[in-house]
């Protein structure tokens, strides 16, 4: 039965359809709910979450990212702070250039987590596209459960008020 796997709102409008207590409510010839696209649906909940996952996925990679040409940023400048420091008092030129080299490596490391990061943020935004397409399409389906849902109550209602006309007015005709 597909309401075994469909999300919570969808089973608690439907399961109470199929009780015996409510079967025995309308009648026994009353048909209870059914949602012919509700296979669709799930599919469309299943794709809008993977892609919310998938851009989930890219958003953490910003931030570790981000994090990272933070800590490179806070390291270039302890490296400044340490060559400017060594300046002021008497070194080999060996150790100067270390200092320059250690610096132009973080700096280069920077440039490339930089580049990473303006990638990443094109597929992020790329992807914030695909979930939103998936969201619409998800929700057009969820919209349309909720009107068939309620034409079937409204329909079932009529249906229900129909009969107990049809018993008063028979009732009545006795008497």
């Amino acid at each position: 039965m597909w309401c075994e796997r469909a999300p919570v709102f969808y089973r608690e409008q439907t399961d109470n359809v199929h009780s015996p207590a409510n079967r025995k409510k309308r009648g026994s010839s009353a048909m209870p709910f059914r949602f012919r696209l509700a296979t669709v649906l799930r599919v469309r909940e299943s794709l809008e979450k993977d892609e919310e996952r998938a851009l989930q996925v890219l958003q953490l990679e910003i931030v570790r990212l981000l994090t990272c040409v933070e800590e490179l940023s806070a390291a270039i400048a302890r490296a400044h702070e340490a060559r400017e420091l060594a300046m002021q008092q008497p070194i080999p030129a060996g150790h100067l250039h270390s200092l320059l080299w250690e610096v132009q490596g973080k700096v280069e490391q920077k440039k490339a987590l930089l580049q990473d990061l303006q990638r990443l943020e094109q597929e992020r935004d790329q992807q914030m596209k695909v979930y939103q397409q998936a969201h619409r399409n998800r929700e057009m389906l969820t919209d349309m459960f909720h009107e068939q849902r309620a034409e079937y109550e409204q329909e079932s209602a009529r249906s229900e008020q129909k009969q107990l006309d049809d018993i008063f007015i028979a009732r009545r005709h006795r008497s």
